[in-house]
């Protein structure tokens, strides 16, 4: 059994085709720079199988451009998708709204209802939606399935999920918090809960999803109680680019005082802020190099980050009252020592520290990096979305 798994950003295709059962990857690979002008002989697919990569050099105008090379890629490799006989292609979706909220098979109707939702996620559910269309226009008997990001926290409670605005306003446009990285979030607790040897419907845990875009979540007995982004993708933590929480005042003033449009103060949140905003630069590496040297702006931005992350972390610490886990995932929190050794430092008290050797291990595998005699574990659990879009395909489609 194999599924194909596909996850188109706005100028990028990330792709995996692996067995859903035992979770071996056959092969893998990443369009990158769609539409945009690239230098002759720069490659802009790299393809992963067998042991060796292929490349595709030069300009990709556009997603379905993308996917034929990349189709072209996997018959070169020795595994023609045509062929091969697909149980599903498993589509990342970021936005399903209040429509979806579990993996749902993909016709006419369900593609037009993405496409409507691009409102709530206008930077990646447009993006989606092309991905969607070129897949099923080069594998037309094949089931798609669309896996949404935000279906984990579907369930939120009523408290958790309510903004207090107007509620005929709120019910009229679909405004509630709908939480992000929901497929990893949900991946990730079931691991920790694996590696803890414990039921996840025992467990309270905090996890931090920390890459270019960032998120926690409160879980409580498997269950999703809380979670940091909202009716987008912006709320929540500081991120590569985007602000999370701020004042929602700054957006009238900015219209008022320095007389931008909305799109102007869209973009400017969720492109030129967070990380890169205060720092100039949204990768760690750069962002550590420039704090070596001595640059205020670039210290300023790591500690507003490392805030906005306890800042949560106190918050639902509280709310659940206990936790049997704290982890971390994605690039930065897979990756990153110093980001999990300061946000959690000084909270012995309270049961939680991080074991020094352990934090620094360069090890890729999920581990503890809490002391032994820690009361609550430490973790740091490689998310794997690609594999839990695969198995909600197979599941779904039988």
């Amino acid at each position: 059994m194999q599924v194909l798994v596909i996850n188109s950003g706005s100028s990028s295709i990330k792709y995996q085709l692996l067995d859903p059962d035992s979770g071996a990857v056959v092969a893998s690979g990443q369009v990158s720079r769609i539409g945009e002008p690239v230098a002759p002989g720069a490659p802009t697919v790299e393809h992963h199988s067998d042991g060796r990569t292929l490349e595709h050099d030069g300009a990709v105008p556009d997603h379905a451009t993308g996917l034929r090379i990349v189709f072209d890629l996997f018959a070169r490799g020795g595994h023609d998708l045509t062929t091969a006989g697909l149980t599903a292609v498993g589509h990342r979706v970021v936005h399903g709204g209040e429509v979806f909220y579990r993996p749902t098979l993909i016709d006419d109707a369900v593609v037009r209802s993405i496409d409507e939702l691009s409102s709530l996620a206008p930077l990646h559910n447009p993006a989606n939606v092309t991905g969607i269309e070129s897949a099923r226009a080069l594998l037309p008997d094949v089931p798609q399935v669309a896996v949404f990001d935000t279906a984990f926290f579907h369930g939120l409670p009523d408290a958790a999920k309510t903004y207090a605005i107007d509620a005929k306003v709120a019910a009229a446009h679909g405004i509630r918090r709908y939480g992000f990285h929901g497929t990893s979030h949900e991946y990730v607790s079931g691991r920790a809960a694996e590696l803890l040897d414990r039921d996840p419907a025992e467990l309270n845990q905090i996890v931090f999803h920390l890459g270019n875009g960032a998120s926690a979540s409160a879980i409580r007995g498997g269950r999703a109680v809380d979670t940091t982004m909202g009716l987008t993708p912006l709320e929540g933590l500081v991120m590569g680019t985007r602000s999370g929480d701020l004042d929602p005042g700054i957006v009238p003033h900015l219209a008022r005082t320095a007389n931008m449009d909305i799109d102007a103060i869209d973009n400017l949140l969720n492109r030129d802020s967070g990380i890169k905003g205060l720092s100039g630069v949204n990768d760690f590496r750069e962002l550590f190099g420039l704090i070596e040297t001595g640059d205020a702006a670039a210290r300023l931005a790591y500690d507003v980050y490392v805030h906005r992350l306890r800042r949560y972390l106190g918050a639902y610490l509280v709310e659940l009252g206990r936790v049997d886990a704290i982890t971390f995932t994605a690039g930065v929190g897979e990756n990153n020592a110093r980001v999990r050794a300061d946000a959690l430092a000084g909270l012995e008290r309270f049961g939680i520290a991080v074991d020094p050797a352990r934090n620094e291990a360069k090890d890729r595998a999920a581990r503890y990096i809490s002391p032994p005699e820690a009361e609550v574990p430490v973790l740091v659990v490689p998310t794997n979305e690609e594999l839990a879009i695969a198995r909600a395909a197979a599941r779904l489609v039988g």
